[in-house]
């Protein structure tokens, strides 16, 4: 599920933009949450590490949208920027917060489509993603590159991860909403794997690049039901990004 924060003092502007959304993620299938604020200050002191993407407007009440991304940048160095903005002239400035594009208003569809499109394909490709789990009390924050696979355990699901393991409550199918689908494939009913720590497979067993300061392969069993699509889904993944 893509997390999407849109900072916009402007009532239709924040309807456009959702109806492009809507639009867009019911054509791709894939899921969305968006939360909206009209004061950046307000989205500055809520802000939790946790979201894919932000749609910054210039113009803004207290402080404008290119000091509101400044502030954002020294609490989330990584998180994906995108100004929506009538003022381009300032909007090309984003190199100074590491905003990954702009869109000018009114938006259109086409070209809001392409954006997010380029930020799915980034996060696809789980540059600098990162999940939020609650394990044991506390709230942790998962980059998705560091997972290697997900797994159900004595009725809990477990993350492991380069560094270490953690555990939390829920489904599969709900650890699998939060992750990229191209990326994450089940190789059997009860785990799903990051196909990037793939290392080989022989018969109906996959080994995982081993961990830093390992030279043992991790095993994991394949189900021979999701044989054929686990390995067609690896082929295709590794076609894409190479």
């Amino acid at each position: 599920m893509l997390k999407i924060v849109l900072v916009e003092d402007e009532k239709e502007a924040y309807q456009i933009i959702k109806s492009h959304l809507e639009k867009f993620f019911n054509e791709s299938g894939e899921k969305y949450d968006l939360k909206w604020y009209r004061e950046p200050l307000k989205f500055l002191e809520e802000y939790k590490n946790d979201c894919d993407l932000i749609l910054m407007d210039i113009q803004l009440p207290e402080i404008d949208g290119m000091e509101a991304s400044r502030r954002l940048r020294t609490i989330d160095a990584n998180v994906n920027l995108i100004f929506v903005t009538n003022m381009a002239q300032f909007a090309i400035k984003g190199y100074e917060v590491a905003a990954l594009d702009f869109v000018v208003k009114p938006v259109s569809y086409f070209d809001f489509s392409m954006k997010i499109k380029r930020v799915i394909k980034k996060i696809n490709n789980y540059e600098d993603s990162k999940i939020i789990i609650n394990s044991k009390g506390d709230n942790v924050y998962l980059y998705v590159r560091d997972i290697r696979y997900v797994e159900v355990l004595k009725h809990k699901i477990v993350y492991h991860t380069i560094n270490g393991d953690y555990e939390t409550r829920g489904t599969l199918s709900n650890a699998e909403e939060q992750l990229p689908k191209k990326v994450f494939v089940r190789c059997n009913n009860y785990c799903s794997v990051n196909l990037n720590f793939v290392a080989r497979i022989k018969g109906y067993i996959l080994a995982l690049t081993p961990l830093k300061g390992s030279s043992e392969n991790e095993e994991i069993a394949i189900s021979h039901p999701r044989k054929k699509a686990f390995v067609q889904a690896l082929n295709d993944f590794f076609r894409e990004t190479v």
